[in-house]
């Protein structure tokens, strides 16, 4: 299981032709919370002229809606849309709303701000992976830990925090696929001498080379 989806609650806005662009995108798991989002929005923006919109849902992009909101068929539902499948992006809803300033943009100039409001709502937001992933303590003694550090180091592997007791207890949040590489390292490194636990399988976030708990 891994996916790409956004990590908050974005907002950007800017101004073109002195029509007033708001883009929001929020993370949303089901159609259900994807609707009430859109909901959500269109009530803060009663004045606006337009609230288009467009969502993604389900790891596969099984769902896809969209709508123009009045604005000229396939100038705002679909931009939107497109910018979400081009960047792969699932799990997410985006409301882009309208205030009119009185100059009309035409379809070319209408399909480029829609797509401007979605992405930059997106960018706000920030994109990070969906993945499968483990809580791993290395319980060892405190001449190994140099050790271990170096060798997290070495492989990106990125210690979450360090417990200083008798022992020391280094935690890594590690991506199920590369589970048993880190035990056999550690396992080699210290001839059997680390104590590895690991959690139950959970989904995490995934930025660069670092896992972090679903918000």
């Amino acid at each position: 299981m891994s996916y790409i989806t956004i990590r908050n609650l974005g907002e950007d806005r800017f101004e073109e032709k002195k029509s007033e662009f708001i883009g929001y995108a929020k993370r949303v798991e089901t159609e259900e919370k994807a609707k009430a989002f859109v909901s959500e929005i269109k009530n803060m923006h009663k004045q606006a002229r337009h609230n288009c919109w467009a969502y993604v849902v389900g790891e596969n992009l099984n769902i896809q809606r969209y709508s123009d909101d009045g604005e000229p068929q396939g100038t705002a539902g679909i931009p939107i849309l497109e910018v979400m499948k081009k960047a792969g992006i699932t799990d997410c809803a985006i409301v882009v709303t309208r205030y009119f300033g009185g100059v009309l943009l035409g379809t070319g100039g209408l399909t480029r701000a829609y797509t401007k409001g979605a992405s930059i709502a997106i960018k706000s937001a920030g994109i990070v992976e969906k993945v499968l992933g483990v809580k791993i303590s290395l319980e060892m003694d405190y001449d190994l830990l140099g050790k271990v550090q170096y060798i997290c180091g070495q492989n990106s592997w990125y210690i979450e925090d360090v417990e200083y007791t008798d022992k020391v207890v280094a935690h890594i949040l590690a991506e199920k696929d590369i589970v048993e590489s880190i035990e056999a390292e550690m396992i080699e490194s210290s001839s059997g001498k680390i104590i590895i636990t690991k959690s139950q399988e959970e989904i995490y976030f995934k930025e660069g080379n670092r896992l972090y708990k679903c918000l």
